[in-house]
């Protein structure tokens, strides 16, 4: 009786010691990676880059799988720090192809916490810390798929930027507005190459109606080149009509939904169907209106954040200045 009771202590001792130790090495593995993303940013800020890789390689080592929030934080500035080598020498595209490998493996840490920081928000609306914690993961997600397409095309690869946009753009993983932002680039795309060919002398001329000069718009000579027009704008106005489906607050998206509609009453004018180009004409006007007062919205509380961020530093800066003068206070006495 008494070995069995032994036995039970002794397998029961062994259990917890293993969790203990397990527990523990957890435990060092998020200090040391810790230490590792801290040095690693401190050379980051002082551009000691081959210095700052060593380090969040390190803190990367102690959980290759991005489970923390160490590890996935460590991954993001590896990838910046490579990021900007090539920043500091375009030629140098060896350090772009890897920021690229690098951004794309932190992305999902940052997804997973975005999704959980919302559900967090979702379970409790209005909660201000949960609100700012799901707009920081969200933000961080979105600079990460913009700094991969701003490298493809910094690399001149249209064919991976276009196919890296649709993918993001279609992850329903990712935040909508993420996904919105990069229909907007797509449909960025198709407006650029639709302005290119309206815009040319041949297409756009300058004629006198009574006391006014106006814009007048003709075919292009090349039945392609229309054909292509046509089909830049009808892809372009798809992606478009996406990103405000996605996020129907983004005015960048109704700047370019102004656009587009703009660019398709050029073409009514060329086929002469003046009725279609009358309707065109009011919906751009709407998206305008549209446009104008999101513009408005996103200015004013752009200025009330940088208002609260001032009074917040002056406030911490007065603290300090109160601090100090009080240690003094003590000294003299």
């Amino acid at each position: 009786m008494r070995s069995s009771r032994l036995k039970r202590f002794g397998l029961f001792s062994l259990l917890l010691m293993v969790a203990v130790l397990g527990s523990s090495c957890t435990y060092y593995k998020r200090v040391m990676a810790r230490m590792n993303l801290v040095d690693g940013a401190q050379a980051y800020n002082e551009r000691k880059f081959d210095e700052a890789m060593e380090k969040f390689n390190l803190a990367v080592s102690y959980d290759p799988e991005g489970t923390t929030l160490e590890s996935k934080t460590a991954q993001l500035f590896l990838a910046r720090t490579l990021h900007s080598l090539f920043a500091g020498n375009r030629r140098n595209t060896k350090n772009a192809e890897m920021a690229i490998e690098e951004y794309k493996k932190a992305l999902p840490g940052f997804v997973r916490e975005a999704a959980e920081s919302k559900a967090a928000l979702d379970a409790k609306p209005g909660d201000e810390k949960l609100q700012n914690n799901y707009e920081k993961n969200k933000a961080i997600a979105g600079s990460i798929v913009s700094a991969i397409g701003s490298l493809y095309e910094n690399l001149q690869q249209e064919d991976k930027w276009a196919d890296w946009q649709i993918k993001a753009a279609n992850n329903a993983e990712l935040p909508n507005e993420v996904r919105a932002n990069s229909y907007v680039a797509l449909a960025s795309k198709q407006y650029t190459c639709a302005e290119e060919i309206t815009e040319n002398s041949e297409v756009k001329k300058t004629v006198t109606e009574g006391s006014e000069q106006v814009f007048k718009f003709t075919k292009p000579a090349d039945e392609a080149q229309f054909s292509k027009l046509k089909k830049c704008v009808e892809e372009g106005t798809s992606y478009i009509d996406k990103a405000i489906e996605l996020n129907g607050n983004s005015d960048s998206a109704w700047s370019y939904k102004t656009s587009l509609l703009l660019q398709g009453m050029r073409i009514a004018e060329m086929e002469g169907k003046s009725d279609e180009k009358v309707a065109l004409k009011k919906a751009s006007d709407e998206a305008k209106a549209k446009f104008e007062e999101l513009a408005k919205i996103k200015q004013a509380k752009e200025e009330a954040d940088a208002k609260k961020k001032a009074e917040e530093v002056g406030g911490a800066a007065k603290k300090k200045a109160s601090e100090k003068d009080g240690a003094a206070s003590q000294e003299n006495k």
